[in-house]
């Protein structure tokens, strides 16, 4: 399986690693960058040397609570290191946005991927990516950041449903022009769901590979790993990694991740045995 991402192909048959790059000041996991161009840059760097292949750039907090900027603010953080980024990485380049403007101008720096947390639904967002030849992830989200965890979280069935609204999803945006080979989908880990449904989701990832789309997964320090493991945001590590080698045996094959180095290692042994 193979993403087209503008000029670049990314070789999907092997599970892959998208590294996380958060120029946010609240990051629910603390490793927020916000205004330190220099600290980014390392750690994007740093990244690829670890072994990730994309590189996703976030500069507006979608944690539980999250609080929405501006089309102006975003683009203020994003760009000053996404422009650095494109041209010192040799990576697939993703931006975490929902913001049709934001995407705009990712994509117009030459961003090479959107990650879009709610699959594209503001309006005009599809529009801003069908005119690009840019990958875009698909992902599900319940609500709104700034409340998706709030109120009784109920499904009936949380895979079938989550299938459902993703498959809506991509015909919208092949309706559009943009060709399936360039769409990813995320059933969305955290984001609107209890810990059992995210247990659901990981058990029942398979389900997601009949797009014949890649699946993206991301459980990266969770609060779902610390309700399992008691483990504060800063040591979940291990938790995630274990999560991580689950989402690959049951069809994943992007991976997000805060953790590159450790993920990489447990990738190598996964890789190794299924071959």
């Amino acid at each position: 399986m193979w993403l087209e991402c503008t000029e670049k192909k990314l070789d999907l048959t092997k599970p892959v690693v998208m590294g996380i790059v958060n120029l946010t000041p609240d990051s629910f996991s603390g490793d927020g960058l916000f205004q330190n161009i220099d600290l980014a840059l390392a750690q994007s760097r740093n990244m690829v040397q670890e072994g990730a292949v994309i590189l996703d750039l976030g500069a507006e907090s979608t944690r539980p609570g999250a609080q929405s900027l501006t089309d102006q603010q975003e683009i203020d953080r994003l760009m000053p290191v996404l422009e650095r980024v494109l041209v010192e990485c040799d990576a697939v380049v993703s931006v975490d946005t929902r913001k049709p403007a934001v995407i705009q101008a990712a994509l117009q720096a030459g961003a090479h991927m959107i990650n879009s947390v709610d699959a594209l639904t503001m309006p005009g967002a599809v529009e801003a990516v069908a005119h690009s030849k840019a990958a875009i992830c698909l992902m599900h989200m319940r609500g709104e950041p700034s409340t998706m965890q709030q109120g009784d979280i109920v499904y009936d069935d949380v895979v079938e449903e989550i299938k459902a609204y993703l498959q809506q999803r991509i015909g919208t945006c092949e309706q559009a022009g943009i060709a399936k080979a360039r769409i990813v989908v995320d059933p969305g880990f955290g984001f609107g769901k209890t810990h059992q449904h995210n247990c659901m989701l990981l058990k029942g990832l398979r389900a997601f590979t009949a797009f014949d789309c890649p699946v993206l997964f991301g459980c990266s320090r969770k609060s779902t790993l610390g309700h399992l493991t008691g483990r504060q945001v800063d040591q979940r590590v291990y938790a995630g990694v274990a999560g991580t080698m689950l989402a690959c045996y049951h069809g994943a094959t992007i991976i997000r991740t805060h953790d590159v180095a450790a993920t990489m290692d447990a990738m190598a042994v996964y890789k190794a045995v299924m071959r």
